[in-house]
Formats: C-alpha cells, sequence, structure tokens
C-alpha cells in the first residue's frame, strides 16, 4: 500500500525552491533514511509530508490526501495521523514521564479529563506497553528535565507511538546524542516500525546508521534524489555522488565528514 506519493514534486519557500522536481514513492511499513550534506533540502522535503513546507509544483499525495490542495478540516486529521520526532525533543519540561507521553493521546481524549491528566485503566495500559516499547517503563513517575537526552528522545517516541499514527516522522532525531545513546533510539524506532507497521521517515548525518538501521536510503544532493534504493548497494560512487567527491575517503569508503562529534555527551 502507498502512504505517499510524489511526482515531479518541488518544494520551498515563497520563491525559492530547496527540493526541486523529485518523484517519491513510499510504501506502508519501510524505515526510510534521508541522507545528504547540510543544506540539500533533506528537512524540507521530510517536513513537506506534512504540509509544513510550500507545494511550489507537482503533486504530493499522503496517506490518500492531495496536499496541494487540502483543507484545513482534512489536514488536521491527516496530521493526527503523522507523528513527529524532533531533534529537540520538544518534551514539557516540567512533566512526568507519563504526562509527556498521554500528551500523544490528547486528539482522542474528552478535554476535561486531559486537563486534569485523568486516566482510564485501559489508557493507563495502553500508556505502560509503549513505555516498554522504548524501554523507559522505569522512569514513569520522572520529570522529563531529570532524564538523559536518550531517555528524552526515546519519551518523544512514545509520544509519538500514542497517537497511533501511521507515519512517524523523525528530523534528525539522534544528532545531538552520543553514539550509544543514538543507536539505543534508532534501535526503539526500529522496534516500533516492525511491532506497530509504521512508516517511520528519519534525517540522517550519519551514514553508518543509515546503513545499519534503515530498509531504504534517499540520498539528496542539490534538492535532487541522486539514490534511491537499500543501503548494501551504496557505493563508493553512489555515496560521492550524494556528498561530493571531496567528502569521500576511498580507503574505507566512509564519510569522514560526518563522523560523530556530540555537542554534549549524555547516557542512553
Amino acid at each position: 500500500m502507498e502512504h505517499i506519493k510524489a511526482e515531479n514534486l518541488t518544494l520551498g519557500y515563497r520563491h525559492k525552491k530547496v527540493v526541486k522536481g523529485i518523484d517519491l514513492i513510499i510504501m506502508k511499513g519501510e524505515f526510510l533514511s534521508i541522507i545528504g550534506p547540510s543544506g540539500v533540502g533533506k528537512s524540507t522535503l521530510l517536513m513537506g509530508l506534512n504540509a509544513t513546507t510550500s507545494i511550489l509544483g507537482g503533486r504530493l499525495n499522503v496517506l490518500g490526501c492531495n496536499l496541494d490542495r487540502i483543507g484545513q478540516n482534512e489536514l488536521r486529521a491527516l496530521r493526527s495521523k503523522i507523528g513527529v520526532i524532533f531533534q529537540g525533543f520538544n518534551l514539557v519540561a516540567r512533566l512526568s514521564v507519563l504526562d509527556n507521553i498521554a500528551s500523544g493521546m490528547l486528539h482522542r481524549k474528552l478535554l476535561l479529563a486531559a486537563l486534569f491528566k485523568y486516566y482510564s485503566r485501559q489508557q493507563y495500559e495502553e500508556l505502560y506497553e509503549y513505555m516498554k516499547v522504548v524501554g523507559i517503563e522505569q522512569e514513569a513517575i520522572s520529570r522529563c528535565d531529570r532524564l538523559s537526552g536518550g531517555q528524552k528522545q526515546r519519551v518523544a517516541i512514545a509520544r509519538a507511538i500514542a497517537q497511533r499514527p501511521e507515519i512517524i516522522l523523525a528530523d534528525e532525531p539522534v544528532s545531538s546524542l552520543d553514539p550509544v545513546s543514538a543507536r539505543c533510539v534508532l534501535e526503539t524506532l526500529k522496534n516500533a516500525n516492525k511491532k506497530y507497521g509504521i512508516t517511520v521517515i528519519s534525517n540522517l548525518h550519519q551514514l553508518d546508521y543509515a546503513r545499519e538501521f534503515c530498509s531504504r536510503v534517499i540520498g539528496l544532493n542539490g534538492g535532487r534524489i541522486v539514490y534511491d534504493g537499500p543501503p548494501e548497494h551504496l557505493s563508493a560512487a553512489a555515496v560521492a555522488e550524494i556528498y561530493g567527491k571531496e567528502r569521500h575517503d576511498p580507503i574505507d569508503n566512509t564519510i569522514r565528514h560526518f563522523s560523530y562529534a556530540p555537542a554534549a555527551l549524555s547516557a542512553a
């Protein structure tokens, strides 16, 4: 089943074209990464799938909705089916892990129950399941400002799962994490992808993570798709085309420019 179909799609801001005339089909249940140098349109493409960047040309269909002519009510309904995970976590620091995850349920809770943080037994069981899936159940009543970066991102993943989404968009979800925490977060996303059949689309700077965790890789350069295929078929020539020959190390076929250099170390 097609979850996303783009035809000659151009995305950008005002009159600036960032993603230029791409064709793309993403099937239900894929775990796909978008890779490429900074400034080539990775985030523009990712967030365009949630209708937060402008369509300047072509067509884009997401979960059966044509985003080039979607109404506000239909757009709200569509976004309730799309979970978004950000680099900066976007949690409410003073609230507990449980309450942050429960905020993903807001679109299907009564207003009064949401205001007073009232959860039925069924909802508690559901929330506990999501915490177990991401491995954060031991911190259920901890304030989120007391968690490590890796733990915060796992809470954000559980919150996205609580939406019961069909798609999760992860915008550079591990760029601020150390390698151990980053792998834990990506493994968590992979588990959610397999357990719930959620289509996961993530922007990644680290090529080795895309190779390790994703079933499909989209390589962008200059706003255009220059590679689309399984990670095991990423040859030295394909990597050079994505990142530019000056970034390619012919000795070990890695991208040294994008080797991990954490802004701050945090335990998973």
